[in-house]
């Protein structure tokens, strides 16, 4: 890719970029949220219009028009966020577009299982390929999204944060994928924030900085710090500890509580002032937990309180009454309205509770500020958030809750495909609505997250509780005893 350009209203997305890849490489692409990633492989695959620059395939210049002309050259874009039709089977959502045909035009759906299964095999995946894509976890739709390249033979893979919602046993099959690739002699572009996976993973990595490249470098010659200044231009504090928080009085607490699909008999407090994480496996019911709490699915057994009172929430509506506040993992299709401004999809929870004495002029203002403190970066409130940076957009829904006012926030995955400076900026956010008094659970697939940010640690192993660690108790060796199922309950003390 040369000389590679693209404006959008109010922002420069790309400025001259140029990028190489050869066969049987990987090419690890990074920079913080906003620096152009996304656009810069967009305009790869056809999905944005370059404003100038030039494109060339085994030095073929092309143009592509379209996701499926690219597609046609051989490029396969393993996008962030994903991509399946949540009606459609697996298999039907693998092939969709390509189905294999007989004569009379029909589709041979013997032939789509039996390919399905093979690759859904290749990758692990003990998943059914008439199964709904809708029915799966993100974790699954994201091994699907991979399952998709592997299928085409494709000679250039672009994977942008695959890794996102995998566990650690996932993220190795993808890594011997990744090698197999490489020694058949297809070129991978991979974009991740996790910087052990750029440096495990790549042989070159070329650093975006404000929508320009600033540098190529072989991974080999160049350490951690070094390319994390690369890509800020700056010193960047990536590590933060949380400091101990004096906690108040039970804010919230769960009695043996039966929740939706596996999470039986859970039982955990949380206290004023307290970030509570949650670990767990795939599966462990860490999701359902939150869910259950926040009343999407209401409790089947069991008792809630909150500030010492019954609390049976039967819908979010009746959660968010009562200062119950969510973050999803999903952020994108259940956390925000993309082809909104930031400005509505801040307000919305506000209005719904203000309704008639809702003033837009007055909540502007506030908004505001709101946005101001929180450093989101975008042209200005009427911004639609699809333009966002994945930061950015993880802003405007803590933005939602802090304008809304709340007395527990649950987080699911909070720098889900962040970078390592908006990290640090979420958990300062967090650390200072928890001195405001805020009850805090997070539930995180990075362990190294919840013991920098935890006061205290819950494990969940097939729905139920398998540890409890204090702060000063918990150790990764401990905590993953106990998110990998040791019979009886664990704790940091053995």
């Amino acid at each position: 890719m040369e000389n590679i350009g693209k404006t959008f209203p109010g922002v420069k997305a790309l400025d001259d970029v140029g990028i190489e890849l050869y066969g049987g490489e990987v090419l690890g692409l990074v920079g913080e949220n906003g620096a152009g990633k996304s656009t810069l492989m967009n305009v790869l695959n056809g999905i944005v219009q370059p404003d100038e620059g030039k494109i060339y395939v085994d030095g073929e210049e092309k143009e592509f028009s379209s996701l499926i002309e690219a597609q046609n050259s051989g490029i396969a874009y393993i996008q962030q966020e994903l991509n399946l039709i949540d009606e459609l089977s697996v298999q039907e959502n693998l092939f969709l577009g390509k189905e294999p045909l007989t004569p009379f035009r029909t589709i041979k759906f013997r032939e789509l299982f039996k390919k399905t299964q093979e690759v859904l095999k290749s990758l692990g995946l003990n998943i059914s390929p008439r199964e709904k894509a809708g029915n799966l976890s993100l974790a699954k739709k994201q091994m699907v999204e991979i399952a998709k390249a592997l299928l085409f033979d494709a000679k250039i893979i672009v994977m942008d944060e695959p890794t996102s919602s995998l566990t650690d046993e996932e993220i190795n099959v993808l890594y011997k994928l990744i090698c197999r690739m490489r020694e058949e002699g297809k070129g991978i572009i991979y974009i991740s924030h996790r910087m052990e996976e750029i440096f495990s993973f790549t042989d070159r990595i070329s650093v975006l900085r404000n929508g320009a490249c600033v540098g190529s470098k072989s991974t080999k010659e160049i350490d951690h710090d070094g390319l994390v200044r690369m890509m800020a231009g700056r010193d960047v504090e990536e590590r933060f500890f949380k400091e101990e928080t004096q906690t108040g009085p039970v804010l919230l607490e769960l009695d043996s509580i039966h929740g939706q699909g596996k999470v039986e008999d859970v039982s955990i407090q949380l206290r004023k002032g307290e970030i509570l994480g949650i670990g767990g496996l795939m599966g462990s019911g860490r999701t359902e937990l939150l869910e259950t709490i926040f009343g999407i699915f209401p409790p089947r057994e069991g008792r809630l309180t909150l500030d010492g009172k019954p609390f049976k929430p039967t819908s979010p509506y009746q959660a968010m009454d009562q200062g119950i506040a969510y973050i999803p993992e999903d952020r994108e299709s259940k956390g925000l309205f993309l082809d909104f401004s930031i400005l509505a999809n801040v307000s919305l929870t506000r209005m719904e509770k203000d309704k008639s004495l809702y003033n837009e002029a007055n909540h502007r203002i506030s908004i505001d500020r709101v946005s101001e403190k929180l450093g989101i970066v975008a042209p200005g409130l009427d911004s639609r958030v699809e333009n966002l940076s994945g930061g950015n957009r993880q802003k405007v829904i803590l933005a939602r809750w802090i304008h809304a006012g709340m007395k527990v926030l649950l987080v699911n995955e909070p720098t889900r495909g962040i970078d390592v400076g908006t990290k640090t900026e979420i958990y300062k956010l967090l650390y200072d609505l928890n001195k405001q008094g805020v009850g805090i659970i997070v539930v995180s697939s990075e362990l190294t997250e919840l013991l920098m940010i935890s006061d205290r640690i819950v494990t969940l192993y097939e729905g139920q509780l398998s540890g409890e660690f204090s702060r000063k108790e918990a150790n990764k060796e401990v905590v993953l005893q106990a998110m990998t199922g040791k019979k009886e309950m664990v704790t940091g003390t053995g």
